[in-house]
């Protein structure tokens, strides 16, 4: 079941620096939402506070509200191994197992939670393969090592993963920033398959793809080197591309800066 997001007045910090300041937005359920904005304004930053992916590294912290169908993930009692769970996150470069076989991959978050049924662990995967539009091109080798995949089925592999564990949200880091153009494509047409299920949000620094993808587009961007990023405007993709109500979105989009 695919969930809201609403955060409210974000501020993350690394230690005593801000790296972003006064998010507030809503991400809408059964949607694609992009973050796009230049480097090191804070959009994988503000992408990681969404899973608490973010407190894994040392010193970071949160301030604000980070609210998914308006339950608290930063609550005191709210378990971040949990919250991982209900909300996946796919990486900039595929990471499968590397010693583990096809099926293991994305049977992993599964038995991590305790699930032992053979038969329960083989539906699930092949549905999630399926889900991943990768069981036709693995079905035969399922006990091979994923590591041996190409690169753009490594991806899928690693979305299939993801998906396994029945998650209600999907976080794309630039999932695409290391794939051909074929194998690109692949995961945005997988990415349009699966809204409908889940609620996506993903970072990308290619404006096409944002375009091609995306029902809504956020645009993150700094004053300058140093200075907290910050959200200068969300709305319908459209919006953005054609009409943005901020000129600094306008000049980004259209190349005159970043």
């Amino acid at each position: 079941m695919a969930k809201r997001i609403d955060v409210e007045d974000l501020d993350i910090f690394y230690g005593t620096f801000k790296a972003v300041e006064g998010v507030s937005m809503n991400i809408e359920p059964r949607s694609v939402t992009a973050f796009i904005g230049p480097s090191g304004c804070g959009k994988s930053t503000v992408l990681r506070t969404l899973n608490r992916m973010h407190e894994v590294i040392p010193g970071a912290r949160v301030e604000g509200n980070v609210l998914l169908d308006g339950e608290d993930l930063y609550g005191k009692n709210m378990d971040p191994v949990a919250v991982r769970r209900n909300v996946g996150m796919v990486f900039q470069r595929p990471n499968p197992f590397p010693t583990m076989s096809i099926f293991d991959n994305v049977a992993a978050g599964l038995r991590l939670n305790g699930v032992k049924n053979r038969k329960v662990l083989a539906e699930t995967v092949e549905r999630s393969l399926r889900g991943a539009n990768l069981w036709n091109e693995v079905k035969d080798r399922l006990d091979k090592p994923g590591a041996g995949l190409s690169g753009g089925q490594q991806q899928r592999l690693c979305i299939a993963r993801a998906i396994a564990v029945s998650p209600e949200v999907l976080l794309m880091d630039e999932p695409c920033s290391a794939l051909d153009p074929i194998s690109t494509l692949a995961v945005e047409d997988l990415i349009n398959e699966i809204k409908e299920r889940y609620t996506i949000v993903i970072v990308t620094h290619n404006m096409q793809q944002a375009a091609r993808v995306s029902d809504r587009t956020a645009f993150f961007n700094l004053a300058a080197t140093g200075k907290p990023g910050k959200l200068i405007e969300i709305d319908d993709t459209r919006k953005i591309f054609n009409n943005p109500s901020q000129k600094a979105t306008e000049d980004y989009i259209s190349g005159r800066f970043g």
